[in-house]
This record gives C-alpha cells, structure tokens and sequence, in this order.
C-alpha cells in the first residue's frame, strides 16, 4: 500500500481516536484498517500505537511518525492548491487557540481583518489555554503566556508583559488600597484555578527580596474573562496580566495596586516568564496562509497595542 495513504490512515486514526471510527471516516472495513496498522508497523518493525478495545493512545515513536505524517500532509494539500489555483491563492484552515481575554480584545479582530483580505481562509477560533500537545491537537497556531519547555516548536513573542494587582476604584473606596503585599490577606482577592490547581499563592519580589503571599480568595474561576469582569464590578483584587486589562488601566475602569513589586503566578523571577507569545510547530515549508497570517498578526498586534 502506497506509504502516503497509510500517513493519511495513521492521522485519522489518531485524530478519531481508534480505528473503527477512522475506517468509518475512509471507508474502511475495521478488519481492513487493522491489518494495514499492523502492516504499517511490521514496515517500521517499531509499535505505533498502543491499542486496548475503548481507546488508543500514541508511544513515543508514534508521536514522532504521526508529526512527520501532518507535516508531510499538510505540504502536500498546499503544493495540491498551488498548482490548481496558482501561486497568489491563499485557502485553507486557519486554526487558531488563544486565552479568552487575548482572544477576545485583541486575536478575534485581527483575524476577522485577515479573513476580509483572505475570504477563501477558513478561520477556527479556539478561546482556551489548555493545549497541552500541540503535535496532537492540529491547532496551527497556539499564543499563549509563559516561556515554553517543548524545544521541538517555535515560541516567538508576540508582546512583552507583567502581572498587575488591580481592582476597581469602587472597591478600593470601600475596602482601602493595600501597601504591603502582606496586606492582601486582609482583601478579597480573585483568583484563577489552572489546571485544577488553585493559584492563591501570589509572588512578590522587592529589589532582592523574595516574599510569596497565600490570599484567601472570595472567588475562583478558570476563565481569566470571569476573573476580569468580577474585578471591573468591584468583587475583589486580581492578578492579570497587563494586555488583559491595559484598555480598562487606560480608561479608569481598574486601578493597579502594589506597583513596583514583581508579580506573578509562580516563583520564575525571569520577565518573560509573563510574556505573550506565539508557538507553531516547526515545519520546512509551512503553509502560506500560515506565513501571511504570522506576519499580519505580528504587525497588527503591535499596532493595535500601541494605540491603547
């Protein structure tokens, strides 16, 4: 069997998550897509899959073969639209995972500017931060906060930021402003749940000092969009990063609080450790529409965030 139709095989597979539904989806038999499987591995003389009878799952030499598999697909399909719709055509999926708040105020306008130019471009907005595998989930393009651990992809910064302590004039007026980080104790603070851990132990650092303040929280959430608007109707003191909230800093709807310290969720003391960025996955020849859109995105956001 030609080893291009066994990639698109193996991708389906891993994108159904077994192989009844994947033949389903190619038209074949489950008898059929398991001796192919098992053919597709004799090749190799390597296990691809580990197979139980609800759900498979990817060794580590399938996950490398099912990353080369999208890569080499993925050229294909565009070498495919540029030899029958020409040099100049930009087509095809765009999909795009970014925080809400980012994703929202800033990504989601963005891309709509894009797709005017680009009407032929499928756009999938994903607003979430929970992409643990980039290879897997078929996201082209993953912006999010933090430095990155995953050598094997791209982290380019989108924007420099920090984490600020902020709340709204309303609750300060009421509640007073705290001077000290130690003096959160004595607030209601907001704070964000990730990964079912709850991050209410806030880092400080004061010239060389390192102080870490656990709040008691009178809310939580793990939409940093809740968070925000429970901050902007006077609920409570949250940590945010600056692009979130940079807008209602500039409009007086939020006030920052405790300026000067160094904060964020955890203990990194690196300041890009709060920086927007954006990650993809290596490729040789990355689709144009990918290409066009990194560019666009780079020179739009720097515009869009040096108006506010």
């Amino acid at each position: 069997m030609d080893k291009f139709y066994d990639m698109a095989m193996f991708v389906s597979i891993v994108k159904h998550h077994g192989l009844a539904a994947a033949g389903r989806d190619l038209g074949l038999s489950p008898a059929t897509m398991t001796t192919r499987l098992q053919a597709l591995e004799e090749r190799y003389g390597v296990k691809l899959l580990n197979r139980s009878t609800r759900h498979v799952s990817l060794t580590d030499s399938g996950e490398l073969y099912h990353k080369a598999c999208i890569e080499i697909l993925d050229n294909v399909s565009e070498t495919e639209n540029l030899i029958l719709n020409g040099v100049k055509e930009v087509k095809g999926s765009l999909k795009i995972s970014a925080p809400k708040d980012i994703g929202k105020q800033y990504i989601l306008p963005i891309l709509s500017e894009f797709c005017k130019q680009y009407p032929d471009v499928v756009p999938y907005l994903y607003l979430n931060d929970d992409i643990s595998n980039i290879a897997e989930s078929g996201i082209d393009i993953v912006i999010r906060y933090g430095e990155l651990a995953d050598s094997s992809l791209i982290s380019r910064r989108l924007s420099s930021s920090q984490r600020v302590l902020c709340a709204s004039p309303e609750y300060l007026a009421k509640h007073g402003t705290p001077l000290t980080p130690q003096d959160l104790v004595n607030h209601d603070c907001l704070a964000m749940i990730r990964s079912h851990e709850e991050l209410k132990t806030w880092h400080f650092q004061d010239q060389d000092k390192k102080n870490a303040i656990t709040v008691i929280p009178k809310r939580f959430s793990d939409d940093g969009e809740v968070i925000r608007y429970w901050a902007l109707e006077g609920a409570g003191i949250a940590l945010k990063s600056v692009l979130d909230v940079q807008d209602d800093i500039h409009n007086l709807r939020l006030v920052t609080v405790l300026n000067g310290y160094m904060t964020n969720f955890n203990t990194s003391t690196s300041a890009s450790s709060a920086d927007l960025n954006v990650v993809y996955i290596s490729k040789k020849y990355q689709p144009k529409r990918i290409r066009l859109f990194l560019d666009f995105l780079f020179e739009r956001f720097s515009y869009m965030t040096q108006k506010q």
